[in-house]
């Protein structure tokens, strides 16, 4: 060994730097030594601390000063926070606090299930089919005629009514099938979609699929298709009483019935459309609530204020488009003036026609205004083509907005890009058919198909306001989601455990020492 030192003469002035510096604990050498027992020495141990769970054991030299130490790990104040949460939340709510992907995926295929119900409506009332069936048996009426003799009495009061009477005096048996089968399928399918649609949501709301606010809202759905279906009768039924109609007039259902019977599927079919599209989008919001956030803040600024409220605009302007479409159904307005842009010998008929003093029923006229509007053929007309063609310029001039203004241009999101894009499809889409229905004189395939394209059209401009509208909820989970985040990130991080590491003599923060030792914070 001398001979070794001799030889290296560096390695003798280093050899007693290396004995004491490299091989001595730098955190003992700051630490009082005093004798502890084994099971002091394991609870110092900054492993055992950190990983252990449940009640801290308390040391003797605490309980000799009358203190406990409050030796929580980071993962035990996590699982109590979790924990907390979770139980705060149970006791507060019998449902959970988002709905189930499920009755996202029910609602929309309900949703399309009243869609084809609407269209197969509109079917029936163009092959003149809806009085076939001259009762409402909710029950015993879902089963058609089984024999000649049931067969035999269904016509019998079939030829009863004004319409067999004035109509179709020479309508055979076979003849008569033909048409109480649309109107009996029509009836089916909404019974269908009663069943399909109550039965599953007592279920969801049995099992907690769905949140409380969509409960709600369910339970309103189920209650407006059960009153759809009394709205149905009721609009039959004034086409059965001579007392109903003008004298000599065309046996029809009043349009102020099949309007209303009309608007309420679309409030039902634009309700479940909605909430499950609401449903799919508040879950993928709240998987990342700080994308969310940043979506919600672009969806805020002043400079969307604008195409918010016309998309608000536009939707109400579509449904009440369509529902003068209703009244133009009702009295068979479509089959005057099959022309276009011109009715008759210029762009409006005559005043005289557009305000006649037929339709009025008071003797000073007070009424005549409403009732042409709601009950002139040709004025109602008129307003169907006033309200599609604003439609039209509407849907056009919030397009043209989008592309022309630098700062709509660059806030707009690019899914409401695209939701606009779809719109001015579907409008286009909705004006030719609309054009050709009445230059055709209402054949059945392109006025089954512009009754179609109306719903579609809404359809779309729903979809686009879900992109552009903030939802009030979704942003209020959101928000709570990532204070709760925050509030466990901070509760994950004990107090005073960064100063520890601090304090360390040898820590990697804060001072300067390589020991291994010094990765551990030592209370």
């Amino acid at each position: 060994m001398a001979s070794l030192f001799s030889t290296f003469p560096l390695l003798r002035r280093a050899a007693p730097r290396l004995s004491k510096e490299f091989f001595t604990c730098q955190t003992a050498r700051h630490t009082a030594l005093r004798p502890r027992n084994v099971q002091q020495v394991l609870e110092s141990l900054p492993l055992q601390r950190t990983f252990r769970s449940g009640k801290p054991r308390t040391s003797t030299a605490a309980l000799e000063l009358g203190s406990v130490p409050n030796t929580a790990s980071p993962l035990s104040s996590l699982s109590r926070t979790i924990r907390n949460a979770r139980e705060e939340t149970s006791r507060k709510s019998f449902f959970p606090e988002t709905s189930d992907r499920a009755v996202a995926y029910w609602l929309l295929g309900s949703a399309a299930s009243v869609f084809g119900l609407v269209v197969f409506g509109g079917l029936t009332r163009l092959t003149e089919s809806g009085l076939s069936i001259t009762e409402w048996r909710p029950v015993t009426g879902s089963l058609p005629p089984m024999n000649a003799a049931d067969w035999d009495l269904e016509f019998t009061k079939y030829r009863s009514s004004p319409e067999f009477k004035l109509l179709n005096p020479r309508m055979t048996l076979e003849e008569f099938k033909s048409i109480y089968y649309m109107e009996w399928g029509h009836r089916q399918w909404g019974r269908a979609v009663g069943l399909t649609f109550l039965l599953p949501a007592v279920y969801f709301i049995a099992r907690r699929k769905v949140s409380a606010p969509m409960a709600v809202k369910v339970t309103g759905i189920a209650s407006l298709i059960g009153f759809q279906g009394v709205l149905g009768w009721w609009m039959v039924k004034s086409g059965l009483k001579d007392d109903l109609f003008a004298p000599g007039s065309h046996p029809r259902v009043s349009q102020y019935r099949l309007t209303a019977h009309l608007g309420t599927a679309f409030i039902c079919y634009t309700a479940m459309l909605w909430n499950g599209l609401s449903i799919l989008r508040e879950r993928k919001l709240l998987a990342d609530p700080v994308a969310a956030e940043k979506s919600f803040s672009i969806l805020r600024s002043p400079e969307l204020k604008i195409f918010r409220r016309s998309v608000a605009g536009l939707a109400v302007l579509v449904f009440c488009t369509a529902m003068s479409g209703g009244l133009v159904a009702g009295l068979d307005a479509g089959l005057i003036y099959n022309e276009f842009p011109q009715m008759g010998l210029g762009l409006t008929p005559p005043k005289s026609e557009l305000f006649s003093d037929f339709y009025s029923h008071t003797a000073d006229g007070s009424d005549i205004w409403w009732r042409n509007m709601l009950e002139n053929p040709s004025l109602v007309q008129l307003d169907h083509r006033i309200l599609a063609t604003t439609t039209f310029t509407s849907v056009l001039g919030l397009w043209a907005y989008t592309k022309l203004s630098p700062a709509l241009k660059k806030m707009l999101p690019a899914a409401c890009k695209r939701g606009m894009h779809g719109v001015v499809s579907f409008v286009w889409l909705q004006v030719i058919l609309g054009i050709s229905t009445l230059i055709y004189l209402v054949p059945l395939p392109l006025a089954s198909a512009h009754q179609a394209g109306s719903l579609a059209l809404l359809s779309s401009v729903m979809i686009l306001g879900g992109r552009t509208w903030v939802p009030s909820r979704a942003s209020r989970l959101v928000a709570q989601k990532l204070v709760q985040s925050s509030s466990v990130t901070k509760s994950a991080i004990p107090t005073g455990t960064l100063g520890s590491f601090a304090r360390q003599p040898g820590s990697s923060i804060g001072g300067k020492g390589t020991g291994t030792g010094a990765a551990y914070p030592s209370i």
